[in-house]
């Protein structure tokens, strides 16, 4: 659900069947919020009000709690009234919740006695003072007889609670007692007389809260246009935050309908997953959607045009990102790809509209609401010759729900749609599984599904093709156990040309199997398809598929001299990763010399098995020798990703000026021959195909960091000529290598430079560019400022926020900074995202990530537990309510 200021209502759209043509929506005046002392001095006693409210009703919940449990064994024993409900109510009770017996909101699951069929939702949205008021009722079928109602709720203000039956004893249900027991985020509910199982029942509860600036529940958003802050609200529900804008069973598993109607400033327009069935035109008007499709609580998220016969595709944006075309690829390209995956699952897409939302701030890059997907800006206002894997996996969602691996990996399928030829996936295999994946949506469309559901499917695929394998066998063993396995392969001494095949569980921290040998176990086994070649520089036989079953096997192969090489996982189709004997890697590694046809996969294995312990760091180094005959982009890619790494922990050492000399070596060649992109005679640049153009980028940005003098002349002329000219005639592709070269080899004056453009740009891909540049500077004077500002207003989104902190740390002379400025600033960032799980994780990672001294090592431990304590998010209960 999303309220916005009525500027950014000029979403252009896309319509008829496949949304031909474009339209722009009329722009609206906003109404402008003023905020004088007497209202902010209102607002501060009402809060102040509030908190004392919270403290005194939390208090008296914790004194029922405590007198629940200590009277209870006494009030057995007299036979009190309380005694017969204790009774009767420990004789009903499901089985989820009988261990603690009369109180089940202490339990982390909701009990399993009642279930949701439907929800009236009604919000008063009060943008003004940022706060919201509501009436939610639900109607719920009774599963288990109980006289406890029990749902979630979290930083709600319950005002009134009624409940109703719809027996023959139709009316309103005595209530008992009802509390808010805060540690389980949940509502409770005691009747006076029980609920009978197969019957059905309402309540109905009032509430109110604020729309808070956290960037989870209902929370409130804003932007800068013309010089002047617009606001919006928006709703992040998943995976437990429906629960902070209403009353309901907030677990994926409860699916119901939805009517929801929501009420507004009319400077303001509201969307949600479905069209708009009414609304009202007074000052604030109202809007009623029906949903009518079963969803989960975090799915939901108000529209004013309904096409019954089509699909209406649009995109809602800030003005000046509409105004200057930013939203434009995103809104095509979603035409093609919704019609390339209905087409692909041979399943229509369910709702009348799909709504593309771009917000400046939101806990995630995307979300995938039914009908309404909403990204942070930088994932959607795209350039058109930039892809966005994130933008189509939110796409593949509204097919496949909750199953994430399917949708990052349908994401990759809708990628290859749009590049137009095969990189990443192997069709034959894909021609008999899209058959079997389009039944398996089609019977559990709108319901829940386990993962059994979907083997099941895939074993009867199988079986129509006259192969037995019990695919739940084979997949429970990659999705019940830990992590992937590493397989390494041998050639034996014997003459029958055999090879020895062993599988073990793969970490990457060695120390760790000794430390903690819980997250080392030896008892982990795979099925493994493992595809098997063998050759020498004259000859490559065909590949063999051998099923690894046991910990350890042997096979024949075919003929294997010492001087054959051995080749597992052609083109790296398994997820796991395979290593060899030093020989063999030798042999594989003058293989490439000669024909570095047989790459695929490997340079990412050699150097991830090299982390981990497996191998000397010397074979990966060895193997990289071979780069300067490298035509495809993946190969350098995989290098260039661990040669960053390697760099960022060897920069303090007395060996690193040895290792970036070593890949200056292997860079230069290729470089030197492709050079800078190609201008035309008008000054443009040639465009050129995406594969050449990405490989040549990335060799650029290799040259670039690891010291290349031409590099670093060529990004400095082009920024001193921007800056003079103040005309940007620096390629878009290679933009953030030059400003980033140009930032640290210069002075003062390009920082300062680089900060105002920042400023000024409307671009979001551009913004961002800037910004990552301004964190490469040498000097720490600058780049504690720039941690400094991160906190305030001038960087949005919030997004920026981490992104700064953690670049900064990439920066070797920034590394202590940030972490330094992350622990000292911690209380205030925790505030900020302690539930957004993503966001603190991929903050607290990315702080982390290259601090490489023992006594680094010692800082963070001793900061961690602190850091852990503040944590609010209940991973395992996160885990727990998606597990079912």
């Amino acid at each position: 659900m999303g309220i916005e200021d009525a500027s950014m209502r000029n979403g252009r759209a896309l319509s008829d069947q496949w949304a031909d043509s474009v339209v722009v929506r009329p722009r609206t005046t906003e109404q402008h919020i003023t905020v004088n002392k007497r209202l902010v001095l209102g607002f501060a006693i009402s809060i102040l009000t509030l908190i004392i409210v919270t403290a005194i009703a939390i208090t008296l919940s914790v004194s029922f709690e405590r007198c629940a449990a200590e009277s209870s064994g006494d009030l057995a024993a007299n036979g009190s009234s309380n005694s017969k409900w204790k009774q009767s109510q420990n004789a009903n009770i499901s089985h989820r919740d009988s261990e603690d017996g009369q109180q089940p909101w202490r339990h982390l699951r909701l009990p399993a006695t009642l279930r949701p069929r439907h929800y009236d939702l009604r919000l008063s949205v009060y943008m003004e003072n940022f706060t919201f008021s509501g009436e939610v009722h639900i109607e719920f079928e009774c599963v288990h007889s109980t006289k406890l109602i029990v749902l979630h709720t979290d930083r709600l203000e319950v005002d009134k609670v009624l409940v109703y039956s719809d027996s023959k004893k139709a009316g309103v249900m005595r209530i008992q007692r009802r509390f808010h027991y805060q540690p389980k985020q949940v509502y409770v509910i005691a009747l006076h007389r029980e609920m009978k199982p197969l019957r059905t029942y309402k309540i109905n509860i009032t509430f109110h809260a604020l729309i808070e600036h956290e960037l989870l529940g209902f929370f409130r958003s804003s932007y800068v246009l013309n010089g002047e802050r617009r606001f919006l609200a928006v709703t992040q529900f998943s995976p437990t935050h429906a629960r902070k804008a209403f009353p309901c069973f907030d677990e994926p598993i409860y699916k119901a309908t939805f009517r929801v109607s929501l009420k507004h400033e009319s400077s303001y327009q509201s969307l949600s997953n479905m069209p708009v069935e009414a609304s009202t035109s007074d000052e604030r008007p109202t809007f009623l959607q029906d949903i009518s499709l079963c969803m989960s609580t975090y799915y939901l998220h108000l529209q004013r045009r309904s096409c019954r016969q089509c699909v209406v595709i649009r995109l809602y944006a800030r003005p000046d990102a509409i105004q200057s075309g930013s939203g434009d690829y995103a809104l095509h390209i979603t035409k093609r790809l919704l019609q390339f995956y209905q087409d692909y699952f041979k399943v229509k897409y369910s709702l009348p509209k799909l709504d593309l939302l771009a917000v400046p701030k939101h806990p995630y890059a995307a979300m995938e609401n039914w009908g309404l997907s909403v990204f942070v800006e930088q994932k959607i206002l795209l350039d058109p010759d930039v892809s966005s894997f994130s933008y189509q996996m939110e796409l593949c969602h509204q097919w496949f729900g909750d199953l994430e691996g399917f949708a990052h990996y349908f994401e990759y399928i809708g990628a290859e749609f749009l590049l137009e030829h095969v990189q990443l996936i192997s069709l034959p295999i894909l021609i008999s599984v899209s058959v079997c994946l389009q039944d398996y949506l089609m019977t559990h469309m709108y319901g829940n599904a386990a993962r059994d559901d979907l083997w099941n499917k895939f074993s009867e695929a199988m079986q129509r093709e006259g192969k037995d394998i019990n695919i739940t066998q084979v997949m429970d063993r990659w999705t019940l156990q830990m992590g992937y396995p590493v397989v390494t392969i041998s050639k034996n001494d014997s003459l029958d040309n055999s090879v020895t095949i062993s599988q073990e569980h793969f970490i990457y921290d060695t120390d760790a199997k000794i430390q903690n040998p819980e997250l080392f176990n030896k008892s982990f086994q795979w099925q493994i398809p493992l595809t098997l070649a063998v050759g020498n520089s004259s000859h490559i036989s065909t590949e063999t598929i051998i099923w690894v079953s046991n910990k350890t096997e042997t096979h024949r192969v075919g003929h294997v001299d010492g001087e054959m090489w051995l080749l597992g996982n052609i083109n790296q189709t398994g997820y796991f990763r395979v290593n060899y004997d030093l020989h063999n890697w030798r042999l594989l590694i003058q293989q490439l010399m000669t024909n570095p046809t047989v790459q695929a996969g490997l340079i990412d294995d050699v150097f991830n098995l090299a982390r981990a312990g497996y191998l000397p760091q010397n074979v990966p180094l060895q193997m990289i020798s071979y780069l300067s005959q490298e035509t495809e982009f993946l190969p350098w890619h995989a290098a260039s990703r661990a040669l960053y790494q390697l760099d960022k922990l060897l920069d303090r050492t007395e060996d690193h000026s040895l290792f970036s000399d070593y890949v200056l070596r292997q860079v230069e060649p290729k470089y030197l021959k492709f050079g800078w992109p190609a201008t035309s005679p008008d000054g443009s640049f040639m465009q050129v195909a995406y594969q050449a153009e990405e490989l040549q980028r990335e060799v650029m940005m290799l040259a670039c960091s690891f010291g290349n003098k031409h590099c670093h002349r060529q990004a400095v002329s082009l920024i001193s000529d921007w800056i003079s000219s103040n005309k940007n005639r620096i390629p878009p592709n290679v933009r953030d290598i030059v400003y980033c070269t140009g930032v640290s080899l210069m002075d003062e004056d390009v920082w300062e430079f680089i900060w105002m453009k920042f400023h000024s740009s409307t671009a979001i891909s551009e913004k961002k560019v800037l910004l990552e540049a301004l964190t490469c500077s040498d000097n720490i004077f600058l780049l504690n400022r720039l941690l400094n500002l991160s906190l305030t207003s001038d960087l949005e989104p919030d997004q920026d926020v981490i992104d700064v902190i953690i670049h900064v740390g990439c920066n070797p002379l920034g590394r202590h900074l940030a972490w330094r400025y992350f622990h000292k600033k911690w209380d205030i960032l925790n505030s900020r995202y302690g539930e957004a799980l993503f966001m603190n994780s991929k903050l607290i990672s990315g702080v982390t990530e290259f601090l490489n001294t023992e006594a680094e090592l010692n800082e963070v431990r001793l900061n961690f537990n602190i850091i852990l304590r503040h944590l609010h998010v209940n991973a395992l209960y996160i885990l727990t309510l998606f597990h079912y």
